[in-house]
């Protein structure tokens, strides 16, 4: 009787008596927008060329500068202070124009690799904030900062603590926040006051925002211009399918990455790891062995940290401070990555012996160069001295003796480089592992050690003459240079034997008066 009641009430009942007695729940009290799950920071470094280089400073005022890069054999101008920007020479001008409209403008080529040292610089020193920082190249950053809000009292003090943190770096940057890192790259892009705490107001905040933002392919941003979409809310409002269809899968991707529709992975940084380590001795060190000895630590140490890691270094620094003169700098260099920190402390004790210090030594830093990935590798079957095996003396371990005790500018390598004759194909470099590996030219054809300047040989019946007759003892090898690169070369080399066994590296000329030179002496 109760249910037919209750459906009775519950369908307009015509009797007035019947009151079903329900028990009314309480309201949920009224929730504010929740919170988005990752709030992120985006700066946007639009002087990022501009600021990467070295400009001169003079006593006179500044003059306005530019920075311009080669685009289709002209010359465009992609960054310019204020004061250039106030007179004309505006980014997407060609540097030719910007020079009639300023003609005092100062212009400098564009150096990506020092933007993105500057950007990695940057990264670091924002990891001060959060450890999720990722790189957005040429001229952004992202900082993942929903965990890190109460630690700098909110958004905004964080925001001018990290602004402040860009001024010290030398570059001037323009952030923003939202709830999505797409959105927030496109709100500091576009240069507005945009901070979205919540994804409830995201799509309405990204409405005004211009296509241009997201730096879209240019055929695609002109083709929704020609129907009238230039903002994200006009194109966030068009069929999925169509718009897809139309302006590509990627696209739609994007926009769906935009308002948090797909997941946007990134990629964080991860600074260069660099072994750094401090110690004051108890008393002063006058002596290289006693500071070797001090030393030691430090370099265990370093080969546990290079173990857990397996990789080596190529080049490692000692700072050794003194009371009153400026400190000491110890450099070595390695042919070969190593980690043993029983042979780096032997070779760093060459090194530290060719030092004079000024003053006893009060304390050390020991810093490590870039690590490299170790190549791991079967040791040698043979001992020394067993069937041939011990160590060449062309090893890295014969080089890096070499270099602890000649010095680094002593011990060097040749290059090849293009060219036709053997006296300009060759060029000094730095030695490595890889020269180590691979000849820069076959032994047989080519001696290593080339004179300056090819000497003239005497003549006997028309055969070369060196400290008596030689004998010829290969075929003729014919160099001619091309025309264009001057004077022209027209050679017959050849390998002879003088009559002491010495092997060496002859041409014939093939003009008149076919004079013998000699150009090299093999090993």
């Amino acid at each position: 009787m109760a249910s037919r009641t209750l459906r009775k009430v519950d369908g307009l009942p015509a009797t007035r008596d019947v009151v079903p007695h329900i028990i009314p729940l309480p309201l949920p009290p009224a929730q504010p927008h929740a919170a988005a799950r990752e709030l992120w920071m985006a700066a946007h470094l639009p002087s990022l060329p501009l600021e990467a280089l070295a400009w001169s400073v003079s006593g006179s005022a500044p003059r306005p500068r530019a920075v311009f890069e080669l685009h289709d054999r002209t010359q465009l101008i992609v960054a310019a202070d204020e004061s250039a920007q106030r007179a004309g020479a505006r980014p997407g001008l060609s540097a030719t124009a910007a020079m009639v409209l300023v003609p005092e403008l100062e212009t400098r080529a564009r150096d990506l690799h020092r933007e993105h040292r500057l950007l990695r610089r940057l990264a670091q020193l924002a990891q001060r904030f959060t450890p999720r920082v990722c790189l957005e190249p040429p001229d952004g950053l992202l900082l993942e900062v929903q965990g890190s809000l109460h630690l700098f009292g909110g958004a905004m003090p964080l925001q001018r603590d990290f602004l402040r943190t860009c001024l010290s770096a030398g570059v001037r940057s323009r952030s923003s926040f939202a709830p999505t890192p797409l959105a927030a790259l496109a709100g500091a892009r576009a240069g507005e006051s945009f901070q979205v705490m919540n994804e409830a107001q995201l799509r309405g905040a990204l409405a005004p925002l211009p296509l241009a933002v997201l730096r879209w392919p240019a055929q695609v941003l002109d083709r929704l211009a020609r129907i009238g979409v230039r903002t994200m809310g006009q194109a966030l409002r068009l069929p999925r399918a169509g718009f897809a269809r139309r302006f590509g899968a990627e696209q739609l991707a994007s926009l769906d990455r935009l308002t948090g529709r797909s997941a946007d992975l990134r990629r964080s940084f991860c600074a260069p790891e660099r072994f750094r380590a401090r110690r004051g001795f108890t008393y002063e060190l006058e002596q290289h062995a006693a500071v070797l000895a001090a030393l030691e630590p430090l370099l265990r140490d370093l080969g546990r940290f290079l173990q857990l890691r397996q990789c080596g270094i190529t080049e490692l620094r000692c700072r050794l401070r003194h009371r009153h003169a400026p400190a000491t700098l110890c450099v070595l260099k390695l042919a070969a990555p190593e980690a043993d920190p029983q042979r780096l402390g032997e070779l760093f004790g060459e090194r530290l012996a060719l030092l004079n210090l000024p003053e006893p030594v009060r304390g050390c830093e020991l810093r490590s160069g870039q690590l490299t990935p170790r190549a791991l590798g079967a040791a040698g079957l043979w001992q020394p001295g067993e069937h041939g095996g011990g160590v060449s003396v062309e090893s890295p371990a014969f080089i890096e003796r070499l270099r602890a005790r000649l010095g680094v500018e002593a011990v060097y390598s040749l290059k090849l480089k293009p060219g036709h004759l053997p006296e300009n194909v060759s060029h000094s470099a730095a030695l490595d592992a890889a020269t180590l590996q691979h000849a820069p030219w076959p032994a047989f054809r080519r001696p290593v050690w080339l004179l300056s300047m090819p000497e003239p040989l005497a003549q006997s019946d028309g055969l070369p003459v060196w400290h008596g007759a030689l004998k010829l003892c290969s075929e003729a090898e014919r160099l001619e240079t091309a025309w264009w690169e001057g004077p022209g070369v027209a050679r017959d080399y050849y390998s002879a034997v003088d009559v002491r066994g010495t092997r060496l590296w002859i041409f014939r000329e093939r003009t008149v008066p076919h004079r013998w030179f000699l150009h090299g002496i093999f090993g």
